[in-house]
């Protein structure tokens, strides 16, 4: 029986805190999706399509890591609602700070009775990626700074060529 997950997200844009989370997945699923939310609330730098570009370039490189595959898959519904469309039994959602839980908390019981038969599982962000934050990185590359330490390469590209596009 395939373990299936969902990984969802803005990734707006993908750091290395994104992939961390996701090569640790590979212990606890064998296929995960990876669900990029639209959130137009969030004024998204890169629209869906650009993410998802951006993310299955990154996972291409993962891909069957542990002996997991990968799909990166769009969602404007429920989280709930998308994980019960992919076949998903677990939730993976990364925790980097105490306000972090706070927020998915109260995430965990409402989407439990949604549907209490999918697991939500945390995984604490690594001690070197803890403080990545896609809005913090964002910010940096609009004010002309160096991501490179947040961001593979091709993304750091993207979101320079984005930054300097914008002023």
């Amino acid at each position: 029986m395939t373990r299936t997950g969902v990984y969802p997200g803005t990734f707006d844009p993908t750091t290395n805190g994104h992939l961390d989370l996701i090569a640790r997945a590979t212990r606890l699923v064998d296929h995960l999706v990876i669900g990029v939310a639209g959130n137009p609330g969030k004024h998204p730098m890169f629209d869906v399509g650009e993410r998802i570009a951006m993310i299955e370039e990154e996972v291409g490189r993962l891909d069957n890591l542990n002996g997991m595959t990968f799909e990166v898959r769009p969602f404007d519904n429920l989280l709930m609602h998308f994980a019960e469309e992919v076949g998903a039994s677990i939730i993976v959602r990364g925790l980097r700070a105490v306000s972090d839980f706070d927020f998915e908390f109260q995430m965990v019981g409402m989407n439990a009775r949604l549907n209490d038969e999918i697991e939500i599982v945390f995984l604490m962000a690594s001690e070197n990626n803890q403080f990545i934050a896609s809005s913090l990185v964002k910010e940096i590359a609009r004010l002309g700074g160096n991501v490179t330490s947040f961001v593979s390469p091709q993304v750091a590209k993207r979101l320079m060529a984005r930054a300097v596009g914008a002023k």
